[in-house]
């Protein structure tokens, strides 16, 4: 019998999102929102947010571009506007359930690698291939040959998402890779650096307003179910506590502590746009 395999925690995280987000905010973006200064951190505001983040996104592809690999599309919202705007789009979608949405979303209008970005094949190549939020969860190495295969002579990789700095101290946030350590590998690839902009200040409210989120609501809601299932079902209660011990203890530490805020995302994280082209 072939082992089955594990639902990967990230992947229902995306998914998740996207029910909430739809449910809770009308939007069906999945990545972060842009907060210029006039615009207040509420969670009112937050697709606005999100459409001024995609706006940034469109105003730094080069005029030259014309056909485009999206890499982990989301829902396909992303990738529908790019389309809208003329674009010649392919996505990369290893998340069955957001491949779905894709595909009622664009229908025949775009072309889905239903797989990880590594496993790509085609013969197509392409004049940008855009990582919007989603280079974090590919390895540097390997993100970067892929990218130098499936390019254009002279195109373009534009990468917008968060690193790790080297701040001292243990970040409660997790995810992106160490921006030294990306620096470091990109300096062996035949890449020439574009652009390279910080909007670290103009993304950070998004953790504020989940912040907000998980101590309004989260934290009551988690409260309210542990006394519930305390009262009523004490000893699997016990069991639960005892079998899942330092994974609820690491729950807790990160969503419920209060330590996951803007100000610590502005220590530990820094959030670029690069765009780079192939010599």
């Amino acid at each position: 019998m072939s082992k089955r395999k594990k639902v990967d925690s990230k992947e229902v995280g995306l998914e998740l999102g996207l029910v909430l987000g739809r449910y809770f905010l009308k939007t069906d973006d999945l990545h972060y929102g842009y907060w210029p200064e006039d615009l207040e951190a509420d969670v009112v505001n937050f697709p606005k947010a999100q459409k001024n983040y995609s706006d940034f996104i469109f105003s730094h592809i080069p005029d030259d571009v014309h056909r485009i690999l999206d890499v982990g599309s989301g829902s396909g919202n992303f990738a529908k506007r790019l389309i809208e705007k003329k674009y010649l789009v392919d996505c990369v979608s290893p998340s069955k359930y957001l491949t779905n949405q894709i595909r009622e979303k664009l229908g025949d209008s775009a072309n889905i690698f239903p797989c990880i970005y590594e496993e790509v094949q085609t013969d197509e190549r392409y004049d940008l291939i855009l990582f919007s939020e989603s280079f974090q969860y590919i390895k540097i190495k390997e993100a970067l040959d892929k990218s130098l295969s499936l390019l254009n002579n002279k195109g373009y990789v534009l990468i917008c998402d968060f690193f790790k700095t080297d701040t001292e101290g243990k970040s409660p946030l997790g995810g992106g890779h160490s921006l030294s350590k990306f620096q470091e590998i990109l300096s062996q690839f035949s890449f020439e650096e574009i652009e390279n902009i910080d909007i670290t200040k103009e993304t950070a409210p998004t953790i504020q307003i989940l912040d907000d989120f998980l101590s309004k609501v989260g934290f009551p809601f988690r409260d309210m179910l542990s006394r519930y299932f305390q009262s009523n079902y004490s000893g699997f209660t016990k069991f639960l506590n005892w079998k899942f011990k330092d994974r609820f203890e690491k729950i807790d530490r990160v969503y419920f502590s209060g330590s996951m805020n803007s100000g610590a995302f502005r220590k530990y994280k820094s959030y670029r746009l690069f765009l780079y082209r192939k010599k």
